[in-house]
């Protein structure tokens, strides 16, 4: 059965750090962009810093389904970056998942 632009999820992830951390909180966070681009179901993964405030990183992903996204999640690579990540973050990355209401274009 082939996926519905319908059912995509698209997440939007904020991670925020204080600034002596963040050169090593955007190398860590770049970690994950190689790994989940090769996954099944991705169709995009990519990782944006906020103008006014350099210390927000936002990643910024889609996937084809809701199993694309469960599966990201127990990805190991996620697992083994968020171990060194966590601690480096102001509070747990703040995740906001949705789907798409406009028809595709």
């Amino acid at each position: 059965m082939q996926n519905s632009k319908l059912d995509e999820q698209h997440i939007i992830c904020e991670l925020r750090c204080e600034t002596p951390n963040r050169e090593k909180v955007k190398e860590l966070i770049l970690e994950f962009v190689g790994p989940a681009r090769l996954e099944e179901g991705c169709l995009y993964y990519d990782l944006y810093q906020k103008i006014e405030d350099s210390n927000i990183f936002y990643i910024i992903d889609g996937w084809v389904n809701e199993k694309a996204v469960a599966e990201h999640a127990q990805h190991p690579n996620v697992a083994r970056v968020m171990e060194h990540l966590g601690p480096l973050l102001l509070y747990p990355p703040k995740i906001t998942l949705s789907q798409r209401v406009s028809e595709p274009s």
